[in-house]
C-alpha cells in the first residue's frame, strides 16, 4: 500500500538516529522505494549554449501553426545542448476530442526508437563477454539454424517462389544492420507470414512471450541472403530475444534494471502503468481528404488493456520525450550520464560509424541508427557524426556529437501521409544555432 509522502517524512525524522549517517541511508531508501520521479536534467537559457532565442521562436510559431491548421493533433519538442535542456515546449492537444492540453511530460508510443534502446543492450552484452557481433544468431537461438530465403521459383509454381538455403549463417552484426535479408512479412513469403500471425512491426497485441513470435519466424522464408541488402525487418525483434536468452531476464526487466532504472527514465515501459493513463496520447492519422481523425484511443488499447506478455525489442516501448532525451545524451556522452556508465565510448564509437556501404541509400547506417558519413549527401542540415532514428507514429530524433545536441520530437500521427513535420523540425532546430561547436 502507499505511503502518503508527508505523513512518511514525519516518520522518517521522528526516528532520527543519533547517527546523521544512518538517518540519510534511511531517506535514500524510502525515496527510492516511494517511485519519485528522476531528478530533472540540468536546464540553459539558449543564449547560454549556443542557441537563439528569437530563432526558436520560429520553431515555435510552425509547431503551432501544425497543430491550429489540423496537420497534427499535438507535439512535444525538445533541444538538449551542451548536456543542458535549452528548448522543452509542448503544442497543441494530448486529445483534441476533450480539450486537454499537450503536457511536457505526455507519453508516446515510440514504436521504432525501441530499436535504439535494444541495439545498446546488445552491445552492453557484447561488453560483458557474451558473445562477438560476428557470432551466428543460431548459437543463441537454434533455430536459426535452418534459415533459408525466397527466391524466384523456376517453375512459377503456386506459391511463384521456391527456397533455398542462406549463403552463410545470419550474425549478430546483420540483424543490428537490417542486413539479415528479414522484412516484416511483406516480401515473397508474405502468405506464409499472415497464415503464421506474423506480419506487420505491431507485437504488442501477442498473448505469447516475443521468443515464442521469434520460433516462428525462424521457419519462414527470409528476403534476401544475409549481407546482400538493407530490409527492414523484425531483425532488432530477434535482437530483443538474443537480450532475453542471453541474460536470463525478460527484455522488459533488462531494460527497466540495466538501461532505464539507471539513466532515471521513468516514464519508459512497454505496457502503461494504470496511474499514467491520463497522460498517455490518442493516436490520430490523416485520412484519403488529408483530415485528421482519431485512430486509437489512449484508454482502449493494446498498451492499457494488454495481454502485457510481448516485449517487443523492435517497436514496443512507451515514452517521454525527457526520458528519451536522457538515453540519447547518455549515447551522446560516450555511454555514460549522471554517473551511471552503460557502454565505453569505444562501443558507441562503433556503432555510430557506417557498417553497410551503399546498401543503406542517403545516408550511412551504424549498429541500429542512420549515420550521416557526409555532409550533403542528403541535402540536410547536420554534421559528420550525427545519428538518429524515428517511430511509426510519426516521433524522430537525431543527436549530433559534433554540435553536443540532442533533439526529439514526440507526436502521434499514423499514417502521416506527406508530412515534412521532420524536415521543417531539423532545419528550425539547426537555424537556431547561432554558436556552432564545429567551428570553434
Amino acid at each position: 500500500m502507499a505511503m502518503d509522502f508527508r505523513r512518511s517524512k514525519r516518520f522518517v525524522f521522528r526516528c532520527w538516529p543519533a547517527s546523521r549517517g544512518w538517518a540519510i541511508i534511511l531517506l535514500l531508501i524510502f525515496l527510492a522505494a516511494a517511485g519519485l520521479p528522476a531528478a530533472q536534467l540540468p536546464a540553459a537559457k539558449p543564449g547560454e549554449v549556443g542557441l537563439s532565442a528569437e530563432r526558436l521562436d520560429r520553431l515555435g510559431k510552425v509547431m503551432g501553426e501544425y497543430c491550429d491548421q489540423g496537420k497534427i493533433a499535438g507535439v512535444v519538442t525538445l533541444i538538449i545542448r551542451d548536456g543542458k535542456v535549452a528548448y522543452l515546449k509542448p503544442f497543441g492537444k494530448l486529445d483534441p476530442a476533450n480539450g486537454t492540453a499537450m503536457p511536457a511530460d505526455a507519453i508516446f508510443r515510440i514504436a521504432s526508437q525501441t530499436k535504439a534502446v535494444t541495439s545498446v543492450a546488445v552491445m552492453m552484452l557484447h561488453e560483458e563477454g557474451k558473445f562477438l557481433l560476428d557470432d551466428p544468431v543460431s548459437k543463441v537461438i537454434p533455430e536459426f539454424g535452418g534459415a533459408r530465403v525466397a527466391v524466384p521459383a523456376p517453375d512459377k509454381g503456386a506459391k511463384g517462389y521456391a527456397t533455398v538455403p542462406v549463403k552463410r549463417p545470419i550474425t549478430i552484426r546483420d540483424l543490428l544492420t537490417h542486413t539479415a535479408g528479414i522484412s516484416y512479412g511483406d516480401g515473397p513469403a508474405r502468405d506464409e507470414y499472415k497464415a503464421a500471425g506474423i506480419q506487420g512491426w505491431f507485437l504488442a497485441d501477442k498473448a505469447m512471450p516475443v521468443g515464442d513470435v521469434i520460433k516462428k519466424l525462424a521457419g519462414l522464408p527470409f528476403d534476401a541472403q544475409p549481407g546482400e541488402r538493407f530490409v527492414y525487418g523484425y531483425n532488432t525483434d530477434i535482437l530483443g530475444y538474443l537480450v532475453e536468452v542471453t541474460s536470463g531476464l525478460s527484455l522488459a526487466e533488462f531494460f527497466a534494471k540495466k538501461i532505464s532504472g539507471p539513466l532515471g527514465m521513468v516514464d519508459t515501459h512497454f505496457f502503461l502503468p494504470e496511474n499514467k493513463v491520463d497522460r498517455f496520447t490518442p493516436v490520430y492519422g490523416l485520412d484519403e481528404k488529408g483530415q485528421l481523425t482519431l485512430r486509437e484511443d489512449a484508454r482502449d488499447n493494446f498498451y492499457i488493456k494488454g495481454p502485457r506478455v510481448c516485449y517487443a525489442g523492435g517497436a514496443g516501448l512507451l515514452s517521454t520525450a525527457e526520458d528519451y532525451g536522457r538515453f540519447l545524451l547518455m549515447l551522446q556522452n560516450g555511454g555514460e550520464l549522471g554517473g551511471a556508465r552503460l557502454l565505453s565510448p569505444k562501443s558507441v564509437e562503433l556503432m555510430t560509424v557506417d557498417h553497410v556501404g551503399s546498401i543503406y541509400g542517403s545516408q550511412a547506417f551504424g549498429l541500429g541508427f542512420w549515420v550521416t558519413d557526409r555532409l550533403g549527401r542528403n541535402g540536410q542540415l547536420g554534421s559528420v557524426g550525427a545519428f538518429g532514428w524515428g517511430g511509426a507514429y510519426h516521433t524522430t530524433y537525431w543527436v549530433d556529437p559534433a554540435e553536443k545536441l540532442v533533439a526529439v520530437l514526440m507526436t502521434q500521427l499514423l499514417p502521416a501521409g506527406a508530412s515534412d513535420l521532420h524536415g521543417k523540425f531539423r532545419t528550425l532546430v539547426y537555424q537556431a544555432i547561432v554558436n556552432s561547436y564545429e567551428k570553434r
